[in-house]
């Protein structure tokens, strides 16, 4: 019964986030089609300005809207593999991530000058970046502005790039704890966690489970395969995800007065592991774990962990 309701848990948990995906995607077409109206609009306004004898300056005027709606040039203030901090001229510091197939420039060095092409921001301001391309390699300060390149990313945008890029290493370790049901054991562990692999969306998750009970004592070693539910460019604060994975399983129970543990007496169980939880970017995760095949080990975990 336990092992169902998990199973309809993890169910609802991948709904909430397929649901959250399209609505992020409805919300990036919607964007991109306002866009598309206003240069069209820009266009119109500009021809009719033209017939009229004032063309270009109503040209201009229509390259500006379509730049303020679908792209931002500016100053590089800082770059890495996964983000991109940009200083526009209106002093205001923009955060982006690069999209699945993103052109990008092989280097952006602090203080080119770039202008990117990107989606909506999300809840946190970043947005998603389909284009970049480089206006100046130099600096793309202007003259008489020797602070743009070495300016002070605002808090908030820089703890954002460090959760991402922290999140976006591809060899992290952590630390969890947690509760199990039938039997009632207290367990902690430590674990890592590799990838990409064979997906963007895939990560390799290995770890060891040290759980006790009153008559019961285990070890555990899990090989466990985690899929998010949202892209890596498009995370919000709290991801889902769902994962499998093969178990071994030692397990000893004693049911006299005392503790002996001799690992002679250990019990070997090989079992499957499902699981589903959230995890955050800040490194905090949440989750629900069943062993199948593996009895007498717990049916039922729940665990809160940290990955650094």
């Amino acid at each position: 019964m336990l092992t169902r309701c998990l199973l309809i848990l993890a169910f609802l948990i991948s709904s909430m986030g397929l649901r959250a995906n399209s609505q992020q995607d409805s919300s990036s077409d919607a964007a991109s089609n306002n866009a598309a109206a206003s240069n069209n609009a820009a266009a119109g306004n500009n021809a009719a300005a033209g017939d009229n004898g004032a063309a270009s300056g109503n040209n201009g005027a229509g390259d500006n809207r379509g730049t303020s709606n679908n792209s931002v040039e500016g100053t590089v203030v800082s770059s890495s593999r996964d983000t991109l901090v940009v200083r526009t001229d209106e002093n205001q510091f923009q955060l982006f991530t690069y999209g699945p197939g993103a052109a990008r420039p092989k280097s952006a060095a602090q203080g080119a000058r770039v202008r990117v092409t990107a989606g909506a921001a999300d809840e946190s301001g970043t947005r998603v970046a389909t284009d970049v391309a480089m206006v100046n390699p130099g600096s793309g300060a202007p003259t008489g502005d020797k602070g743009a390149a070495a300016a002070a990313v605002p808090t908030s945008v820089h703890k954002v790039e460090n959760e991402i890029r922290r999140e976006s290493r591809r060899w992290r370790l952590g630390v969890e704890a947690g509760t199990a049901f039938d039997p009632e054991l207290f367990l902690f562990g430590v674990q890592s966690q590799l990838g990409p692999v064979f997906h963007p969306r895939v990560q390799f998750r290995p770890n060891a489970e040290f759980a006790f009970g009153e008559v019961t004592d285990l070890v555990a070693l899990n090989f466990e395969f985690v899929y998010r539910l949202s892209a890596a460019e498009r995370r919000g604060d709290w991801t889902p995800f769902m994962g499998v994975g093969p178990s071994m399983t030692f397990i000893h129970q004693n049911f006299q007065k005392g503790r002996n543990i001799d690992f002679g007496n250990f019990d070997y169980e090989t079992g499957f592991n499902i699981l589903a939880g959230m995890q955050s970017r800040r490194g905090t995760y949440v989750e629900l774990k069943t062993s199948l095949w593996s009895q007498p080990a717990p049916t039922l975990r729940m665990i809160v962990g940290y990955t650094f």
